[in-house]
């Protein structure tokens, strides 16, 4: 069932692209992502251009993270407090990056460096999060109940412009969660993800968040960064494709309410580990594509 996509100019099968944000869907649920690490690869994988890939994905990425969030608010595991703190940083985050999006297509270089962000990003944040995952199941297994210790971050307490996080058991300073907000909401414009990947274990490991809290905050606050990264794609560059977002969402909105029931069933340590070598497996296969010589070489000149 080939549909042709007006914005993008090409033919695609309507269920790949169904079957795309079902999975994607999915791992927005279990993992509190808005999977635009994964949607973006995939779509140049199908052909779609860079520029509207970064922007669609955008759009998925709004509605798997709509449902997700709503199955978390009835299990009271959202921080509203911390959503909006962060938030606040997110917006700025994606004007800045809307600039420098602009700024590299201007140049011709958005197709070779979004990749090159995606490899050095997924790289070094599933590297990290892989030996955290691994000493905290080995710190849970030496402890009686089975919990680890939690890891305090002395310096984010020192901060001034401290607030009460009552949902998250969190006294610290503004400062650390509005400073994330800002450096995913640049992610978010500029490589067309909703920056779950750097946002979750940045909560886990520098906030000191609880797992099951952070999941459904991050979904919270990567609904309204990436929904306000579209509107600035769709009006500055107007490489936003309807048809393609609508296809997505229809699969992600189903897959998102599968992936949290998964979620719910598996132990933090396990979601971390499973999220740890999910990135670092889009990282390999993106580095590969990087290095190995294109089928159709030819260059164009004046």
């Amino acid at each position: 069932m080939q549909i042709f996509l007006p914005i993008a100019e090409v033919s695609v099968n309507a269920f790949t692209l169904l079957g795309l944000g079902g999975i994607v869907g999915v791992l927005s649920g279990m993992f509190g992502v808005g999977g635009g690490f994964l949607i973006t690869p995939l779509l140049f994988f199908v052909g779609i251009p860079p520029a509207v890939a970064v922007a669609t994905s955008a759009n998925q990425i709004v509605a798997s993270s709509v449902s997700g969030v709503l199955a978390h608010f009835k299990r009271k595991t959202v921080d509203l407090k911390m959503g909006f703190v962060l938030l606040a940083g997110g917006l700025v985050g994606s004007a800045i990056g809307i600039q420098i999006f602009n700024l590299l297509k201007a140049m011709g270089q958005v197709d070779l460096l979004v990749t090159l962000c995606y490899v050095v990003f997924l790289g070094i944040i599933g590297f990290l999060m892989l030996i955290e995952s691994i000493r905290a199941i080995k710190r849970a297994k030496g402890r009686p109940g089975g919990r680890p210790a939690r890891k305090k971050h002395l310096w984010v307490h020192t901060l001034p412009f401290k607030m009460k996080f009552r949902a998250s058991g969190l006294y610290i300073s503004a400062i650390p969660p509005i400073a994330v907000g800002v450096m995913v909401g640049m992610l978010g414009a500029v490589m067309g993800v909703g920056g779950g990947f750097i946002m979750v274990p940045a909560m886990i490991y520098i906030l000191g968040m609880p797992t099951k809290v952070v999941i459904g905050t991050s979904l919270f606050q990567i609904i309204f960064t990436a929904g306000f990264t579209t509107l600035l794609h769709a009006y500055t560059n107007h490489t936003v494709d309807v048809l393609l977002a609508f296809l997505l969402l229809v699969g992600g909105v189903i897959g998102a309410q599968i992936g949290t029931q998964i979620g719910l069933k598996l132990k933090a340590e396990q979601l971390r580990i499973a999220l740890a070598l999910l990135v670092l497996a889009v990282c390999l296969k993106l580095g590969i594509d990087l290095l190995i010589p294109p089928k159709d070489l030819y260059s164009l000149g004046s």
